[in-house]
């Protein structure tokens, strides 16, 4: 089994979509307010790296480029690709980086229904025959054109972030008033989730008995480091705790947000916090690993 790259973005394209429709000018006056969580994303990312490079490093004898690319949170594929200019294991690094995305996905809706008895049976979106042709055309030209548009100027997940910026610029102007039909977003959840169990494709029993494991000990280690910040953030008074949770769970940004879709939560805040730790780590990589290395 082996993903399909084109296929996998292009249902990212459609999360962007959905993201970027809800920012309405009322919504961009409230991105203020964040400021200070959002303070909170680099002193967590910070956190990680202290803890989660020895960890790969020292526990489990990894080199320290697979060790530093691993613990990173940041866009697996980024990270794989720095990882590998700096001579790591990109095998390695990308079944921790599966299984990191695979296990906080999973275990997410277990909490999310346990503690705040959310429902994840409610529709993401509305049926596409209730959205206006007019409005379904303007999010695919949003989808296409703001991808190729980002991919071509190399911004960071070109994806998602490429097809957010343009259907958030329609949404602001008044021109696009619906988020993508439920189909759509149906059809994103199932080629995402099939992308990340397909990372597992040849995997090998001593592969099993290393990277799977170093990466499942690493899953507990961020699980408690996200609990950690969530609570300290609620019990300041600075946000809702299932919106805290999903926003600074170190998770796959397009899973975390169809998860935060479904169970509707605050998508600004959420989508916010993950955009700025892929800011934060993507460019931010090289620089701080030869820095952690001195």
């Amino acid at each position: 089994m082996g993903g399909n790259k084109p296929l996998n973005e292009a249902m990212r394209t459609i999360l962007g979509v959905v993201v970027g429709a809800t920012f309405t000018q009322a919504l961009l006056f409230t991105l203020l307010g964040f400021w200070p969580t959002l303070l909170m994303i680099p002193v967590m990312d910070g956190v990680i790296s202290v803890i989660g490079v020895p960890y790969f490093h020292r526990v489990w004898g990894y080199d320290f480029a697979t060790s530093y690319y691993a613990t990173m949170p940041g866009g697996s594929q980024d990270m794989l690709v720095f990882g590998e200019e700096a001579g790591g294991n990109v095998r390695a690094m990308s079944l921790i980086h599966a299984t990191r995305v695979l296990v906080i996905v999973v275990a997410l809706p277990f909490l999310l229904q346990s503690v705040w008895q959310a429902d994840l049976s409610t529709p993401p979106g509305a049926p596409v025959v209730s959205i206006p042709p007019d409005q379904l055309l303007m999010m695919v030209l949003c989808a296409l054109f703001g991808w190729q548009i980002a991919k071509r100027i190399g911004l960071f997940g070109a994806s998602i972030l490429g097809s957010l910026i343009a259907a958030a610029a329609l949404a602001l102007v008044g021109v696009l008033h619906h988020r993508p039909p439920v189909e759509a977003i149906c059809a994103a959840q199932f080629f995402i989730g099939m992308s990340v169990g397909a990372k597992y494709a040849g995997i090998s029993l001593t592969e099993i008995r290393r990277d799977l494991t170093a990466g499942l000990g690493f899953c507990v280690i961020l699980i408690i480091l996200t609990v950690i910040f969530a609570e300290v953030i609620y019990a300041a008074g600075l946000a809702p705790p299932m919106e805290t949770l999903l926003a600074f769970a170190p998770g796959g940004q397009a899973e975390l947000t169809v998860l935060a879709l479904i169970v509707g939560a605050d998508m600004a805040f959420v989508i916010a916090h993950h955009v700025l730790r892929i800011i934060i780590v993507i460019p931010g990589a090289p620089i701080f690993a030869m820095l952690f290395k001195t």
